[in-house]
């Protein structure tokens, strides 16, 4: 019981640290939110299986928010006619990847691990899109 009030003071320094970091992660990937659908207007994807599921990898790794968000943004690419193996790393990545919680990430759990993590994630994204949409040809469900 003696250490309550120092574990909790220190606990309260730990978040207000933090804080500005959180603050600008959340700032960030509302802005890249916004703006992402008039990038996907543009004509980013159609170049083919390997860069389609880069660049949805990359893109969701910027983007990252809430899955609930990924399903409506995934729904909204398939019906502007962009490849279900581009939404599939996309949407994997949004979740998965952090670019933007990478300083936050880092300051908490270590730069090494984060960026690991993140490095593992972008490739594990990319091959998870690949056998996603091969296990719905291989059954005849695309």
């Amino acid at each position: 019981m003696q250490q309550t009030p120092g574990s909790l003071g220190k606990t309260l320094r730990t978040f207000v640290n933090v804080l500005p970091i959180v603050i600008g992660m959340l700032l960030a990937t509302s802005l890249v939110v916004t703006l992402f659908p008039e990038q996907i207007a543009g004509g980013i994807f159609g170049n083919g299986d390997v860069p389609d599921a880069i660049i949805g990898a990359g893109l969701g790794s910027i983007a990252a928010g809430h899955p609930a968000a990924s399903y409506v943004l995934g729904g909204e690419l398939l019906g502007s006619s962009v490849s279900l193996l581009a939404v599939s790393a996309l949407l994997i990545s949004w979740v998965t990847v952090g670019i933007a919680q990478l300083p936050a990430e880092a300051l908490l759990l270590g730069t090494r691990f984060a960026v690991t993590r993140n490095l593992v994630c972008f490739a594990a994204a990319i091959l998870a899109a690949f056998l996603t949409v091969s296990t719905l040809q291989w059954l005849g469900l695309t």
